[in-house]
């Protein structure tokens, strides 16, 4: 066995690793940029090793500082994680020539597999169902609109090289062709050093279920049961699970023993994964495979029992699989949500910046006869950089069974704390709370179909605006209270136990009766009992209703409060009668006219201006392009106008808001 491991990776996936190695007595290496010189999987390590500038390309795509950290500390082995160089052939020549093992498959099985193109390729010539579509290369935006005019709309374009869902679009259009073509090839070229496209049918309200396979050195492999993905945006998976509640006995069986005896074809060995798209009838066609540890391969742990990176380490220093099919189980059900830095109220853009407050709960046998698990590369005090994948964590629970996993998940993202930046948990805790998704009822449209204009918060119904307004009461009461005690006055502030009240909540208004209030944390309502845990300062607030606990997000706001819950974040005022009366009264301030301003939604690189000052523009006009994140965003033109002046250029670096361009 490996006595050290170098792990040529950054963010959670390397933690995740480098616990796996200690757990096994192994020592690690860690590799870090300019950006992550105090990142947590640097610190964690037994060493660390600094490889140059933030970009990845001039740090973690180096293929020859990783040589050189490995060099230095004498790693005799090598982890790639996923992305990066993770399914780089010549990354893994290159350590074989100098005599490291790469725990990962054989460089045949990543050039077959890897490659997106040739593994179709070998998927048909193996009589494995494949999606039509044209697998050769492709030259020009102008060819990729002919090929996709052959094959018909709607087509998906993607990078042969390609992983994560970068250099992925779907073009229902000519013109969409166009633009995916090289918005594709550049996301491609940025995130893999490969900037080849090919173009598929795109199936649409297909499942993206995908078979974990895990083979050895000795012709060995077995299939660890599916993968559901079918949440997604923008070809990103968002919320993955496993079982999949769609397949039955029979098809789970087929796709792995399909997925097995495409793996063994190019003498697979290590942890990868089969993907396929599912239609409603249940017919699966081959997608793509990944020769690398997938981002969700945790959800796959929890309900077989394997530690996936332990078997990848074994497998790549000789070993042989310990197990058979037949020893294969399925026990239970795991649910896993990605925590990304991007806003859901801003269309999901990127946000980048420090993480005032990150308080995950707790992991381990924390919910009630189930599990959480919380694989993260970020800490308290963490800055979240624009120049990588915003993933920063990925939280699991299980249960015995859908039902328990997802009643555990909404627990879970409920006592979740992340401030300083914007994120998507409120967005992961709406879709966790969806009658459709609690259905199963899924698909790769979901997103689209379920938000078509974007999230704006869950929808809050009567009952849950009921508990939050008294809830908003008890706290405003509380405080009070205490404010009376440390000021040592001997009777209660006018309002603070005011029978009548007026709470406003979420542009509603709503009545409520405060009968009594016992011990200071029961309060007695004519809609029923609310009994409080929580203190003035802390952010949670644990309020238990007659039929269930909620547990908000609570923090002062403006005469009130900010409650966010399960997707929904509203500020409720709670005011005595009288007070909410005149309250009603008051003018409302008018937001400030940006409608000439073309504002940069997110904080990223100008990658390329696409008019000119004095041009006539139409809505829906591509009016520039903004990077952020290793993803190219096209900024369009809301409305008809008249571009007046152009205030950024190509390379600028701007922030949230700054102008790009006026119009007249």
């Amino acid at each position: 066995m490996f006595e050290k491991i170098l792990v040529a990776n950054r963010g959670e996936i390397a933690c995740r690793v480098i616990r796996t190695a200690r757990a096994m007595g192994i020592k690690t290496v860690a590799v870090y940029s300019d950006a992550d010189a105090d990142a947590v999987h640097a610190r964690m390590a037994d060493e660390a090793v600094h490889i140059g500038p933030p970009a990845a390309a001039e740090s973690y795509l180096v293929i020859d500082k990783i040589l050189e950290a490995i060099k230095q500390t004498g790693a005799q082995a090598v982890h790639p994680g996923y992305g990066f160089l993770s399914e780089r052939a010549e990354f893994a020549e290159a350590l074989d020539a100098a005599g490291v093992a790469f725990i990962g498959p054989p460089v045949g099985a990543i050039e077959a597999m890897g490659d997106k193109i040739a593994s179709k390729k070998l998927a048909a010539e193996a009589q494995v169902s494949t999606v039509p579509g044209y697998m050769g290369l492709i030259g020009d935006a102008e060819e990729a609109v002919k090929i996709a005019t052959d094959i018909g709309y709607p087509v998906m374009i993607k990078a042969s090289a390609g992983g994560g869902g970068k250099g992925m679009r779907i073009a229902w259009s000519d013109e969409e062709a166009r633009e995916g073509f090289q918005s594709s090839k550049n996301e491609a070229a940025a995130s893999f050093g490969d900037d080849r496209i090919f173009i598929e049918k795109f199936v649409q309200r297909p499942r993206h279920i995908e078979i974990q396979v895990l083979g050895d050195k000795h012709g060995n492999v077995i299939y660890l049961g599916e993968r559901e993905c079918s949440i997604q945006r923008r070809n990103q998976k968002v919320i993955e699970e496993a079982p999949s509640p769609f397949l039955d006995d029979e098809t789970r069986k087929a796709m792995g023993e399909q997925s097995v005896a495409l793996a063994k074809a190019v003498d697979y060995c290590s942890a990868g994964t089969v993907e396929f798209i599912v239609d409603a009838e249940r017919n699966f066609y081959f997608l793509e495979m990944n020769t690398r540890l997938q981002v969700e391969h945790p959800v796959t742990e929890l309900i077989t029992g394997f530690d996936l990176v332990e078997q990848m380490i074994r497998v790549a220093a000789g070993e042989k699989l310990s197990v058979t099919q037949s020893d294969v189980k399925l026990n239970g059900w795991a649910m896993e949500s990605r925590l990304y830095a991007e806003d859901p109220y801003r269309n999901f853009l990127p946000s980048i910046g420090r993480l005032t407050r990150y308080r995950p709960p707790s992991e381990g046998d924390a919910i009630p006869g189930g599990i959480i698990r919380n694989d993260t590369g970020v800490e308290e005090g963490s800055e979240i950089s624009m120049f990588y994948d915003p993933m920063i964590a990925k939280l699991c629970t299980w249960g015995e069974d859908r039902t328990a996993a997802i009643k555990g998940m909404k627990s879970a993202l409920d006592a979740f704390e992340v401030e300083g930046i914007g994120h998507n948990l409120p967005f992961v805790a709406a879709v966790m709370d969806h009658p459709k998704f609690a259905s199963g009822d899924i698909s790769t449209a979901f997103i689209a179909e379920e938000y078509p204009e974007g999230f704006e918060g869950a929808a809050l119904s009567d009952a849950s605006r009921e508990k939050l307004a008294r809830l908003a009461v008890a706290l405003t009461h509380f405080e009070a209270t205490r404010r009376q005690g440390i000021s040592g006055r001997l009777r209660e502030p006018s309002g603070a136990v005011n029978r009548d009240w007026s709470v406003e909540i979420g542009g509603e208004t709503i009545s409520q009766t405060l009968d009594a209030v016992e011990g200071g944390r029961e309060f007695f309502f004519g809609a029923g009992l609310v009994e409080l845990d929580w203190r003035p300062g802390e952010t949670l607030a644990r309020a238990k209703f007659e039929d269930e606990t909620v547990v908000a997000k609570v923090n002062p706001a403006p005469q009130g409060w900010r409650i966010r819950w399960r997707g929904v974040d509203l500020v409720a005022v709670a005011r005595s009668a009288r007070l909410g009366e005149l309250a009603a009264l008051m003018p409302e301030k008018e937001a400030p006219d940006t409608s000439k301003l073309l504002l940069c939604p997110m904080p990223g690189l100008v990658v390329r201006i696409d008019v000119e000052q004095g041009e006539e523009v139409q809505e829906g006009q591509a009016l520039a392009v903004v990077e952020a994140m290793k993803m190219e965003n096209i900024l369009r033109a809301e409305r008809s106008a008249k571009v007046g002046s152009i205030k950024a250029k190509p390379g600028d670096s701007l922030a949230v808001d700054e102008v790009i361009m006026e119009f007249e």
